[in-house]
This record gives C-alpha cells, sequence and structure tokens, in this order.
C-alpha cells in the first residue's frame, strides 16, 4: 500500500493530480471543490469523506484492523487484542475475553506491539536510505488496483527499462508481447499509460487505442481487466482505469 502514515490514519489519500479524495479502503472517492449533499446540509469534498470512512468503514482504525495480514502483518488474535486495546479495556478484562489467563500475559502483548513499532520505524528509516543511495535499483510502484501482489511486481527501474527497450520498437510499438509474468506488466503498464483517469471508455475506443501500440487488442484488454488494471461494467459497455 502506498499510502502516508497520515493517509492511513485518516482512511483517504488526497490525491494532488486530479485533486481527488480516495478511499484507502474502497474505491470511494470526492473531487475537490465540488459540495456534497449531507442530509439537510451541504459538505466539502474532505468532509465527505470522513463521513464515508466513518459511515461505510466504521473508523480508520477498523478500517485497518479489517485488512488481510498481509497488509497489517496481524494474525486474528493480535487483531481482537488489539481492538481491546484500542476500546481502553484493562489487562484483567482482556486477559478474562482473551482466555491469556492473566493480566501479565496482556502486558506481554503491549511490550511486544510498542517492540514491533519501534523495529518498524528503524526498518523504514534504513528502507528509505537504501532507496535514496540506489537510486537505479528503485521498484517501480506496483499499480493501485493490482490484485494479487506479488514477487511479479517487484521490478527496478533498470529492469523496467531494461524490458521497454527489449520489446519497444524505435517508434514504440509493442513488437511482441512477452510470455514472462514481470515483462507482461511492463508491457501492460506501458500501453495503459495512453488512458487518462475519471475518463469512461467504449469497447471501441479501448481496443483503437491498444491496436496503436499491438495488433492483439483483445488479449491486452483480458489481461487489463484481469490484472487490475481497468474495470468494467457487467455488458461492457464502459471500460474505465481501476
Amino acid at each position: 500500500m502506498q499510502f502516508s502514515i497520515k493517509d492511513l490514519k485518516q482512511g483517504f489519500h488526497f490525491d494532488e493530480q486530479f485533486q481527488l479524495y480516495h478511499c484507502i479502503f474502497c474505491e470511494e472517492k470526492t473531487r475537490e471543490g465540488y459540495i456534497y449533499p449531507d442530509g439537510n446540509l451541504l459538505v466539502d469534498a474532505r468532509m465527505k469523506m470522513i463521513q464515508h470512512v466513518k459511515e461505510q468503514h466504521d473508523s480508520p482504525f477498523q478500517g485497518l484492523l479489517s485488512l488481510d495480514k498481509r497488509h497489517n502483518g496481524l494474525t486474528d488474535s493480535q487483531k481482537q487484542i488489539i481492538k481491546l486495546f484500542y476500546e481502553g479495556k484493562k489487562d484483567d478484562e482482556i486477559a478474562e475475553k482473551q482466555g491469556l489467563g492473566s493480566s501479565s500475559t496482556v502486558r506481554q502483548h503491549r511490550f511486544k506491539f510498542r517492540e514491533k513499532l519501534r523495529q518498524a520505524k528503524v526498518f523504514q528509516a534504513l528502507m528509505e536510505i537504501v532507496e535514496e543511495s540506489n537510486k537505479n535499483d528503485q521498484l517501480v510502484a506496483e499499480h493501485k488496483g493490482a490484485k494479487m501482489v506479488d514477487e511479479r511486481w517487484l521490478i527496478t527501474k533498470e529492469e523496467q527499462d531494461k524490458i521497454l527497450n527489449t520489446y519497444l520498437t524505435e517508434e514504440g510499438i509493442v513488437k511482441q508481447f512477452p510470455s514472462k509474468e514481470k515483462r507482461k506488466i511492463v508491457i501492460l503498464k506501458y500501453i495503459l499509460s495512453a488512458f487518462k483517469q475519471e475518463i469512461n471508455y467504449s469497447e471501441r475506443e479501448v481496443n483503437e487505442t491498444i491496436k496503436k501500440y499491438y495488433d492483439d487488442f483483445v488479449t491486452i484488454r483480458r489481461y487489463f481487466i484481469e490484472y487490475g488494471f481497468m474495470k468494467r461494467n457487467r455488458d461492457g459497455s464502459a471500460y474505465w482505469l481501476n
């Protein structure tokens, strides 16, 4: 998840380029400068997003807690304990509710969580130093809508440039579509850059745009959906960037 600590704590991200507030737990968004109804009142885009996070996800805390282990690193039992900490329960209450035996066991969990926080800060600092000192090996950010983010998406800027140089003509046309996953993702992202955010495309428009780069538009269009780059409505009459 490519969000700042501030974004995570408030449950949404502000995209300065498109002037949009994005919920980090779902696809809801509001546009800066627009006014939205709130019962008998009117609210701005930021307040509308704050209300959305509260109403649809209970709170930023609950939204983060509901993420799977791949994102928050917590087991189900750890989630339950942290939730009770958040609710202000006393150690003996938590021990009884979770069957932990004694309040001393709960205190051990508190210590381990705080230790994990300290370690996370140090690790973040280390990785920022590594990336700042080794620009050529920086990973290209995975697509926000990507499904099943795994080793396929671990692509450095150097790898990306090499793949593009190998598979593109001087005119920017794709010579052939690669079979290996990393190369496939790089080429898909390259073709995807021809599409714009906040625009609905017909299937024909999607096909025509893809054909400017590669003849087999059916395959590319299918991969756009399969990899989470694009979404479409049920009847396929409209496509848009995810």
